[in-house]
């Protein structure tokens, strides 16, 4: 039976029309008990005696006004199923008004056709039929709420039996969670649950509260009411009970849930939200590169590979995607305890096949390289171990040459000794013409890795590893990056902090430069250094104010920018990698060969010597004016050590690159 009334009114709600019909003969039926009412009460007034036409014109009246206050308040397009108990403002209303309205027409209209209406006989009338409508219309409508609530809560879809639960203590917050669950297709509530003595003497709406002092007194209970589950209407209540009342639940198999509810909000959560929610691919405003990785994959195919700073933003993806290849076996080498950790992790869950050997150790420790190397024998070396940011190298650059140069040196020296098959040097567009000491060091150590290169092509030193260089510009997303500064400078309501108006740069996305990085690698018969086409350059400001409206906020109105003039050696405009002038095409679309000046390895190897020394000793004026020795285009810009540029020293670096121009 029910089942087929659930079927009849699955939509949940009445036809409106049908509750209208419902009131207007309602009203009609109590119009006229009330008119015999009042006449039994008042047998000598003048309704007695003309008792039947008086009801002919009480019922049309009832009938029309009741029609047309019931259209004007819309009282019949009450959604029964969403209706509270607390409806009887609107009734009260509407009955009130209607009485009035009725008792005042009858009058008019009973003395045009001759029947006086005295007042006694009226005003009991109109208190007859307000009582006898106001009751009646609550009455029919708790009973309309309580069926459709009724077939609510039969569902044939929801198989599951309600759970029995208790509400955690007694306060408003609990009373309200009970009458959220009261029709709740998934739980039943039993009663409260208190931990105050006393509280069992009391009831709350029908439901008994129960005084729990103990693990045997909570036991007991649940076996008498078939209990389930407690439920928590506040999280502060779960957290203070998680280690005594929570664990007695657990302990007597009862469940524990907490009550969603609303939580505080502000604008800088909703834009913390937004900003986390920006794609990298948005910002870079032109379709994402994507390669074919098939001769990736085979020159990859049951190798040994092994990556330096395999923790950091490059080398972690580098590891993604090698994961992904036919490989022997993955050697993993950085500093970084905990993003090695948690890349270890990921592999774990991704790849549960992988070979793969986290190796904790710094390119600036050779024997620590040269063990890595013993143990494993790798066949391909992906050096992507640097560090990497402007203002710090600039202000710590002999850290920035031991591990930029003197590491890059230690990596392909060892590559050399154990007949690694191909090194591949990961480098950045701010070696080409440097003006900071990072972009300085990372020439440097591409002008070794080719110096090595060029001594195996013209056969004056034994190996047969390919030394394989890559550049890029900036990467969208890497640690440290400005997409990170600027989500949290928006999630926190602003400024934007740029350093200049007009500055540019190119960019990527860490997926496509990873991409590319092993691309070049499968091209190269010989040491080169390959450049990829970055597409068009883009102003920073514009990327701040892209992110801010990517987050649902307007520019210089929601969130500020402020200019905060360049750091030191940052440059306005970075060189551009590609051009038709200084590559040579590949036969991989956005990957060229840069056409570097070849450099003898025996001529500049004392430079290198001497930099490790001076590096070492922690001599940073002395380490900068032999770097720029060995690196002549170097040039400082917006830098204390722009002074060493005017200093008129003896340069064999520039005198050896003069010779082979």
């Amino acid at each position: 039976m029910k089942e087929q009334i659930y079927r009849l009114f699955k939509k949940g709600f009445l036809n409106s029309r049908f509750v209208l019909l419902a009131d207007l003969l309602l009203a009609v039926i109590i119009s006229l008990c009330s008119i015999g009412l009042t006449c039994y009460f008042l047998p000598g007034c003048q309704f007695s005696a003309q008792i039947r036409p008086i009801m002919i014109i009480l019922a049309i009246v009832t009938l029309v006004s009741t029609l047309a206050f019931s259209l004007a308040f819309r009282t019949h397009r009450q959604l029964f199923r969403f209706s509270s108990f607390r409806i009887t403002r609107g009734i009260g209303m509407v009955t009130l008004t209607n009485a009035v309205v009725i008792t005042l027409i009858a009058h008019l209209i009973l003395r045009a056709v001759g029947i006086p209406l005295e007042f006694r006989p009226a005003f009991l009338f109109f208190l007859l039929f307000s009582a006898l409508l106001f009751t009646s219309f609550v009455v029919v409508r708790l009973m309309m709420i309580m069926v459709a609530r009724w077939v609510k809560s039969f569902n044939p879809k929801i198989i599951k039996q309600k759970a029995r639960v208790l509400i955690f203590d007694v306060r408003d917050i609990s009373v309200s969670a009970a009458k959220q669950l009261e029709d709740s297709p998934y739980f039943h509530v039993v009663g409260y649950c208190s931990r105050e003595e006393g509280s069992n003497e009391y009831q709350i709406d029908g439901h008994p509260i129960y005084h729990i002092s103990d693990t045997k007194e909570l036991a007991q209970l649940v076996h008498e009411k078939n209990l389930q589950g407690i439920i928590f209407p506040a999280k502060k209540d779960f957290l203070r009970e998680r280690e005594s009342f929570i664990y007695s639940c657990e302990s007597v198999g009862l469940h524990t849930y907490l009550m969603p509810g609303i939580s505080e909000s502000s604008a800088t959560m909703i834009a913390t939200e937004s900003v986390q929610r920006i794609k990298i691919e948005d910002l870079l405003m032109r379709e994402e590169i994507r390669h074919s990785n098939s001769s990736v994959a085979e020159m990859f195919r049951d190798k040994v590979v092994m990556v330096t700073g395999a923790a950091g933003s490059i080398g972690s993806e580098l590891v993604k995607q090698i994961a992904t290849l036919p490989i022997k076996k993955l050697v993993l080498f950085d500093n970084a305890e905990t993003p090695l950790h948690e890349l270890r992790l990921y592999l774990q869950k991704n790849h549960p096949s992988l070979l793969f050997v986290p190796v904790i150790g710094d390119v600036r420790s050779e024997p620590r390289l040269r063990y890595t190397f013993e143990q494993h024998h790798p066949d391909i070396v992906l050096h992507a171990a640097a560090y990497k940011h402007v203002p710090l190298m600039e202000e710590n650059p002999c850290e920035s040459a031991l591990v930029n140069i003197v590491g890059t040196r230690h990596v392909a020296d060892l590559c050399l000794e154990f007949g690694v098959e191909r090194m591949v040097m990961v480098s950045t567009d701010k070696a080409v013409n440097p003006t900071n000491v990072m972009g300085a060091c990372k020439r440097a150590a591409e002008m070794y890795v080719q110096s090595l290169g060029k001594e195996l092509k013209e056969g004056t030193r034994e190996g047969k590893t390919i030394f394989v260089t890559t550049r890029f510009g900036n990467v969208l997303g890497s640690q440290g990056s400005v997409i990170h500064l600027f989500r949290e400078q928006i999630a926190e309501g602003g400024p934007i902090t740029v350093t200049h108006p007009d500055i540019v740069r190119y960019f990527m996305s860490i997926p496509e430069a990873c991409s590319l990085i092993l691309e070049a690698a499968t091209l190269a018969t010989e040491a080169q250094i390959y450049v990829f086409d970055m597409g068009e350059e883009h102003k920073i400001v514009d990327l701040a104010r892209n992110m801010i409206r990517l987050a649902g906020l307007e520019p210089d109105k929601d969130i500020k920018i402020e200019f905060t003039g360049l750091r030191p050696g940052e440059k306005l405009y970075e060189e551009v990698l590609s051009t038709k002038e200084n590559t040579l095409p590949t036969k991989i679309d956005k990957v060229m060969i840069a056409r570097i000046r070849p450099v003898d390895h025996t001529e500049i190897l004392p430079r290198y010597d001497e930099l490790e020394q001076l590096a070492s000793a922690n001599r940073p004026e002395a380490t900068v004016r032999t770097l720029k020795a060995l690196v002549p285009e170097y040039k400082s810009a917006n830098s204390r050590y722009e002074a060493l540029d005017h200093e008129q020293t003896p340069n064999p670096t520039e005198t050896i690159q003069q010779k082979h121009e």
